[in-house]
């Protein structure tokens, strides 16, 4: 209910979002939500790892109304000048650009250090100095490392397994000490497995549930990484959407500069997953021939178990989940089965 006032509250008094990454699977449905609220969103991505069809795809969604007030500046943010020019004028900022992937950050460090740390302390950097109000941002279950606790609690985190997570704690880092010395307002928002529309299911780094999804609907070989009893805590995107949002406009002196689980707070072993994912696109797909799974190695980096407590972000942010694993996958598979027909 609070978030459906907060909605409407958004409509009557708009505001200006700058949205990083906006070409990216979360980037670009952030920016279609606040756009379908009348927002003005100012938006950047150098397409990396986000694609131009994305912004299509939102224009499609959307009033041609609403998409003027859509303003998109192809760009790096590693270069401090654009970020520099991106940040005038704007109201808040939700940053989600980076190079994501565990096995990528392995791979190569140092581009993942550009784009995660270098752009950003550019990015952040120039929003306090051009006055925005407050710095929404990315951050990632990762930084939980080898923790065996469970749920996840913001305050205690393990040791760190991969560079990627080395990244997104020092962005974390940098938003404290920006709150400290510089009294900027920041909130950190810790994803946990994010999957929904528009999530790519192509490339050596893809997110487990959109590449499952288009490996079947290909009749394609099944790939679990170790014995696919490790769990996650998979969150579907409308989620992280309201927590962004909440993010971003909270009026709680006491939910600023601190950092939160953005999850639906459940857990499922990939084994369970698959079979959900399976039975769902036979039962969309009459005659798919979809296969067992394959088991292969453990993946290096990769954290064993996650579930996240969302306690912090219900009772500062007003968080609640509108959308369970069973729920947004539902919505998924019939996207995907959609669009990725269509491709084929």
């Amino acid at each position: 209910m609070y978030y459906k006032e907060i909605k409407e509250q958004l409509k009557a008094n708009p505001k200006v979002w700058l949205v990083t990454g906006v070409a990216g699977f979360i980037g670009s449905n952030l920016a279609e939500a606040l756009l379908k609220l009348n927002q003005k969103v100012v938006s950047i991505d150098n397409f990396s790892t986000g694609h131009r069809y994305n912004l299509e795809k939102i224009k499609n969604c959307i009033t041609n109304k609403q998409w003027g007030n859509f303003i998109f500046i192809e760009g790096d943010i590693a270069d401090f000048e654009t970020c520099n020019e991106i940040t005038k004028d704007v109201d808040i900022v939700l940053h989600q650009a980076a190079l994501g992937s565990v096995p990528r950050s392995i791979n190569n460090p140092i581009n993942t250090n550009r784009s995660n740390v270098t752009g950003f302390l550019n990015m952040i950097t120039a929003a306090k100095d051009n006055g925005v109000k407050r710095f929404v941002f990315a951050s990632s279950s990762s930084v939980y490392g080898d923790s065996k606790e469970l749920p996840k609690v913001e305050s205690r985190t393990g040791n760190l397994l991969s560079p990627y997570a080395v990244t997104k704690y020092s962005n974390e880092l940098y938003a404290g000490v920006f709150n400290k010395c510089y009294g900027f307002e920041t909130i950190g928002l810790r994803y946990f497995n994010v999957f929904g529309k528009r999530q790519d299911p192509n490339g050596a780094y893809a997110a487990v549930i959109p590449k499952w999804v288009s490996q079947m609907l290909k009749e394609e070989d099944v790939y679990i990484n170790g014995d696919g009893e490790t769990s996650r805590d998979f969150t579907y995107i409308e989620n992280v959407i309201q927590a962004n949002i909440l993010a971003g406009v909270t009026e709680n002196k006491e939910a600023l500069n601190r950092i939160y689980n953005a999850a639906a707070g459940g857990r499922e072993t990939l084994n369970n997953l698959f079979k959900a994912i399976k039975s769902g696109i036979e039962a969309r797909v009459p005659g798919i021939k979809t296969k067992e799974p394959i088991y292969r190695d453990f993946r290096p980096g990769d954290i064993r178990h996650s579930n996240a407590s969302i306690e912090l972000a219900k009772k500062y942010l007003g968080y609640s989940p509108t959308h369970t694993l069973e729920k947004g996958l539902e919505e998924s598979l019939d996207w995907y089965v959609k669009e990725l027909r269509i491709d084929n």
